[in-house]
């Protein structure tokens, strides 16, 4: 039996589908036993993929996982490597941390990040943009309580911003989880939709639907961040890993374009210090200079 806090959303304590589980009449383990239990299997590194808006259970495996000296890989939008104060506190026990916020292999947030990126290359202003996800699993389910979701949205909006030519207004930019579909079942249907400008203040507008097999479409991205947890491990490496997390994350410490990112990775894979990404991780981001500016 785990710590579930909050890890279970109030509405699905009675939730049953063609799957079970159990909550224990047994009090939760305390942190000394968790940590006790990591040891004891062996394992060098914690995935976190609780569900959506388990904030206290983040924090507490986040704990565990530095009391028991294994490397954390943050999969779920809580703010824990992009936290300076919980990215000290892993560069101080020299214990590699990968996150927040784990990319789909090809989901909405990478779609609409390439999308977002290939308006600045070729000059198009973006005027506005939403991103609508509707599903059927318990992800959906869970994310149905408004309270649990700051933190999700915040991650999928800020991967989006990152990318764009000049930071959008709040107004003109929705990015989110938006309803629960039960027949989905764990079918996610993304509905993107960008409005813009070309060359002459010309308008366009895209509109693009996505349909994927929900579950299953971060296991690559998360095996490949477990390959970089570990070479970081066996180099001695600690700390927040800046060119896994800006590939592999939507909320990294910095964010970068997918294509620097892509770069970065195969250089830390290599172990080399990249040549473009070392000086830009001091420096805050500013705004991108698109090829052409539409009406000029």
């Amino acid at each position: 039996m785990g710590c579930v806090l909050d890890g279970l959303a109030e509405h699905m304590k009675d939730y049953r589908d063609d799957w079970t589980f159990i909550l224990s009449d047994q009090p939760e383990p305390d942190e000394a036993t968790v940590v006790s239990a990591i040891n004891d299997s062996g394992a060098e590194m914690l995935l976190n993929y609780l569900p959506v808006g388990s904030e206290e259970a983040t924090r507490f495996y986040a704990r565990c996982a530095l009391e028991a000296g294994v490397a954390f890989i943050n999969n779920i939008p809580v703010f824990i490597a992009s936290d300076p104060e919980w990215a000290r506190k892993f560069e101080e026990r020299n214990l590699p941390i990968i996150g927040d916020d784990i990319k789909a292999q090809l989901g909405a947030t990478i779609v609409h990040r390439t999308l977002t990126d290939l308006f600045v290359k070729r000059g198009v202003k973006l005027d506005r943009t939403y991103q609508l996800n509707t599903g059927g699993n318990t992800d959906f389910l869970n994310m149905l309580n408004q309270a649990r979701l700051h933190s999700k949205k915040v991650s999928k909006t800020e991967a989006v911003q990152s990318v764009t030519a000049s930071r959008m207004p709040d107004e003109n930019i929705h990015i989110g989880p938006s309803d629960y579909v039960p027949w989905q079942k764990d079918n996610k249907v993304c509905f993107i939709r960008m409005e813009g400008a070309l060359f002459g203040n010309v308008p366009m507008n895209l509109e693009l639907r996505l349909s994927v097999e929900d579950s299953p479409n971060s296991a690559g991205v998360a095996i490949d961040a477990i390959r970089c947890a570990k070479l970081a491990l066996n180099r001695g490496q600690g700390g927040i890993l800046y060119a896994p997390s800006a590939y592999f994350c939507k909320h990294p410490p910095k964010q970068f374009t997918d294509d620097e990112a892509f770069h970065m990775v195969e250089h830390f894979i290599a172990g080399k210090k990249s040549p473009t990404s070392r000086e830009k991780l001091d420096h805050s981001r500013g705004e991108r200079k698109p090829a052409a500016v539409a009406g000029q």
